[in-house]
């Protein structure tokens, strides 16, 4: 029997257990379309908005009023509580209801006409890093606009033009340009590396889970005999539904994000598809090598669980790898959610060349033959191992 025909006839095999379990339908198909809206609806406002913020107003006079007004007509803050004192909304903020707190003592406003410079205090968490950043953001930026006014106001007083006041308050101009994410979209920098990271954990734990349950289910002399004891032939043939499954699945995931929401990809199309292809390639050719190694449901399912969350860290979307221990860097080469994200951001999203971003197209196949090392383990397990549960 030739080899395209046994791979054709386990293929078929596993679709049937495939649509006998719905595992397979939650995994590989329910999950992941719920982990990509969820995802995407979450942060579709691009940024958070309308943080719940606190003011204690000591000073109580038109100035302060006016800049609490500015402050609540930021996008991402809301003045939504006042305080009589400092230790009331002190404990707001621990209790959760709000993320920072702008302070006024009084005489503030005495102070700030007489050139005096009042100390203006804020307050935020920064336990919720991103909330307490912004809001200390916003009130920061507010209290600047009211030093800049107060400073115009005296120069122009003085009969200084609006050239030489603009000079005096802002000596040097400044020029910024935020390159690939100029709307500080939240939704194209995490749904773009998060979505993948969790299917990429799915691809990994079905891959092991399918070949494991060839054990526990007593399958695995048939499929053994299928594959005329040729352990590739039986992975090869066992693996290709589910490939073709978790391409649509991400490649959807891609139009959706791509094509539907807009994100940006100037790199385009062929390359995502790339992408698409030889992440899946790589997820299922690692969850077959540790199967391998430990050819253990329990075990194998274990290990590929733990690497599939341990690659949030280290791919380096929300922390710069180059900035981890030298240890923690070394081994981020071994998860394959990091080769996704730099190919992803050079090559797509920066629509760099595809040589720039060489070492991980090299990662990613290094991985697609890993089981190369130590498949033939596979059919010793089938043919002698005895499940344990």
């Amino acid at each position: 029997m030739g080899v395209i025909r046994r791979i054709y006839q386990i293929a078929l095999r596993e679709c049937g257990i495939m649509s006998h379990n719905p595992i397979y339908l939650f995994c590989m198909v329910v999950f992941p379309l719920f982990v990509t809206f969820f995802f995407t609806s979450l942060l579709n406002e691009g940024v958070p908005s309308k943080l719940p913020c606190g003011v204690v107003d000591l000073d109580n006079t038109p100035t302060t009023r006016s800049l609490i007004r500015h402050l609540d007509g930021f996008q991402t803050t809301q003045v939504t509580h006042y305080y009589n004192n400092i230790n009331d909304a002190r404990r707001a903020i621990q209790r959760g209801e709000i993320y920072g707190v702008l302070y006024f003592p009084r005489g503030t406003t005495a102070d700030l006409l007489g050139s005096r410079q009042p100390t203006v205090s804020f307050y935020y968490n920064g336990v919720v890093m991103m909330a307490g950043n912004m809001a200390y953001k916003d009130m920061k930026t507010v209290t600047t606009l009211a030093q800049v006014a107060v400073a115009s106001t005296k120069l122009s007083a003085l009969g200084k033009t609006k050239e030489e006041i603009k000079a005096f308050l802002q000596p040097i101009a400044l020029d910024i340009h935020m390159i690939g994410n100029p709307w500080m979209n939240y939704n194209i920098y995490l749904s773009s590396v998060m979505v993948p990271g969790i299917m990429i954990l799915f691809m990994l734990l079905i891959t092991a889970y399918s070949i494991g349950t060839e054990l526990k289910f007593s399958r695995a002399r048939e499929w053994m005999q299928m594959a005329g004891g040729s352990s590739t032939i039986a992975v090869a043939g066992k693996l290709l539904p589910q490939f073709l499954v978790f391409v649509s699945i991400l490649g959807s995931y891609a139009w959706y994000i791509f094509g539907y929401l807009n994100f940006p990809h100037p790199g385009g199309n062929g390359l995502i598809l790339l992408l698409v292809v030889l992440t899946v390639m790589a997820a299922q050719s690692f969850g077959v090598f540790v199967f391998a190694l430990m050819p253990s449901l329990r075990m194998s399912m274990s290990i590929c669980s733990l690497w599939g969350v341990l690659s949030f860290s280290t791919c380096g979307a929300t922390y710069p790898v180059d900035a981890m221990n030298p240890m923690i860097e070394a081994l981020s080469w071994l998860f394959p959610l990091r080769h996704y994200y730099m190919i992803y951001q050079i090559n797509i999203f920066n629509g760099y060349p595809m040589a720039d971003a060489w070492p991980y197209y090299v990662c990613l196949l290094a991985f697609i033959m890993l089981p190369m090392l130590n498949i033939h383990r596979i059919k010793k397990a089938m043919l002698e191992y005895v499940y344990i549960p």
